[in-house]
């Protein structure tokens, strides 16, 4: 990796990229913030890219198309176009704090501006946390489907069976966290034209399933095959509202990601805008290969509990495994194989972007330790934050791997409540930060009103839905003293934060006095 990295002091105030001199033309772009970034080396499209690749929806679909059939039934895509409106009406908020302030903390730094300094902190909290547990979702997917499409490939049912084997399952993980984490280190901008390749391979993947599962299930008789209907699409026919937002939690997941776009603000050419735009057009790309898929499935698998059908407890946490051959045969099931790990390996790396800035820029403000600045001065990456993502990714895989029973699907659980509980504040924050604008016209009152309002309401309410049903031991693949796994495992990461950041607050008060970030602190910078 080398090169020596170097940590810089609190950065200054720099002219924003807008400006210009007494001359009229733009002065120099400064080092993004003074945070040591590489900036202006993302574009529109590397930018949508990154944040469909981070989503990997892929994986996602592999992962959720049966827990959320489980839950709601037929009304699937219902559940998906749901899911959709909260994370758009936040995506809102995004874009109006972006153009405002870019900076590559995100929701810490907008949060911090507008609620203060302890939320704020448990904001930047909430995102790391939510990136860790997907990192190690996807080491597990990639890992397991390593050895399903050797196995596809070989004819051999051992080999395929590989991943089923604890040690070679966890050190393969390991292995490909280790790879990952050292491609982050390097810089996504060395391997654009590799994001490229997964992201359009998934794509196109998904739409030749998409249309094969269609035309079979609409020429054929086949057993547990479904007929298309709108009602798939009518919310108002999920069974409970408990159901409903049990489905509406796992769909929020599928989301998680397109963000990182507002994560690269301080790297992307046009920072107060091009992040908004990709984000808009990340989430449209993927709400729509969602549905296309989903009533795909269900048109040729249903929702039955055995077989096939998509409701098989046997097969929910990795439905594409029993579709690939039924739907696409030999030997082009290798391809559906080959796009899972594609989509695993591809967000893998580009899950450590906003994690690795979050940290960057929570320790250009002093509110965590200053060796998270650390920036190599070869790769303009964060050197020492990528890495400690990394090395807590495998630990935490490892340790609820020997845990629990089911960890992919608690840790998914799990996930939507971190997913909920940052981005509501950020919504909120939006809200709060332009509260005395809002009247200004019809565009501010919606856009940085209304629609935010809305959408940390919403998600707010699938927070406490979840966290209320989460708590009974049957929620989950096991308890603890009676509660629910996944109720312990979200409340017990949030809690785990608070006690970091009052720890951290007693040896290091200033962020925590409001000494480094303010409202009035210029964007991307810090006062020393």
């Amino acid at each position: 990796m080398g090169g020596r990295a170097t940590t810089p002091t609190a950065p200054r105030c720099a002219p924003d990229s807008g400006t210009t001199d007494s001359a009229g033309a733009a002065p120099p772009t400064p080092p993004a913030g003074g945070k040591g970034l590489r900036g202006n080396s993302v574009g529109l499209v590397s930018s949508v890219v990154l944040g469909v690749s981070t989503v990997a929806p892929v994986y996602c679909l592999t992962a959720t198309l049966g827990p959320t059939v489980t839950a709601v039934g037929v009304q699937m895509p219902a559940v998906f176009l749901a899911g959709f409106l909260p994370m758009l009406l936040v995506a809102f908020a995004y874009k109006e704090l972006n153009k405002a302030f870019p900076d590559c903390g995100t929701s810490f730094t907008w949060t911090v501006k507008a609620f203060g300094p302890r939320i704020g902190w448990m904001a930047g909290w909430g995102l790391t946390v939510a990136t860790i547990i997907v990192l190690s979702n996807l080491a597990g997917v990639a890992a397991d489907f390593i050895y399903l499409m050797l196995g596809e490939i070989t004819g051999s049912d051992r080999v395929a069976g590989l991943g089923d084997a604890r040690a070679v399952h966890l050190v393969t993980v390991l292995l490909l966290i280790g790879a990952a984490t050292t491609m982050s280190y390097r810089g996504v901008t060395s391997t654009r034209w590799f994001q490229y390749t997964l992201v359009g391979l998934q794509l196109a993947v998904l739409l030749l399933f998409a249309g094969v599962a269609i035309g079979r299930a609409v020429s054929g008789d086949l057993p547990g095959s479904l007929g298309f209907s709108a009602s798939w699409f009518n919310p108002l026919d999920v069974s409970s509202f408990s159901a409903f937002t049990a489905g509406l939690s796992l769909s929020i997941f599928m989301y998680w990601g397109w963000d990182t776009c507002l994560t690269m603000n301080e790297e992307t050419l046009g920072s107060a805008r091009t992040p908004g735009r990709a984000a808009m057009i990340s989430m449209v790309t993927l709400v729509g290969s969602y549905l296309l898929v989903a009533v795909a499935s269900q048109m040729f698998a249903g929702t039955g509990s055995t077989g096939t059908g998509l409701g098989n407890p046997a097969t929910a946490d990795n439905v594409f495994a029993a579709l690939a051959r039924p739907v696409l045969g030999t030997p082009w099931s290798i391809l559906l194989f080959l796009a899972v790990v594609a989509s695993a390996a591809a967000s893998l790396q580009t899950t450590f972007i906003p994690v690795a800035r979050t940290l960057l820029a929570m320790s250009a403000y002093r509110a965590v330790p200053p060796r998270f600045g650390t920036v190599h001065p070869e790769h303009r990456t964060p050197g020492f934050a990528t890495l400690a993502a990394g090395g807590a990714t495998a630990l935490f895989y490892v340790g609820l791997s020997l845990i629990s029973s089911d960890v992919l699907l608690d840790t998914i659980q799990a996930l939507g409540l971190m997913i909920c509980f940052y981005y509501a504040l950020t919504a909120f924050a939006c809200v709060w930060y332009f509260r005395r604008e809002l009247l200004g016209s019809p565009r501010d009152l919606v856009l940085k009103g209304v629609a935010p309002l809305l959408g940390g309401v919403l998600l707010t309410a699938v927070f406490i839905q979840t966290l209320v049903g989460s708590f009974h031991a049957d929620y989950g693949s096991g308890s603890v003293l009676g509660v629910g796994s996944v109720f312990v495992i979200g409340v017990g990461i949030l809690l785990l934060g608070a006690v970091l950041m009052t720890a951290y607050s007693v040896s290091r008060p200033e962020f925590f006095r409001g000494e480094t970030l303010r409202k009035d602190t210029p964007a991307m910078v810090v006062e020393d």
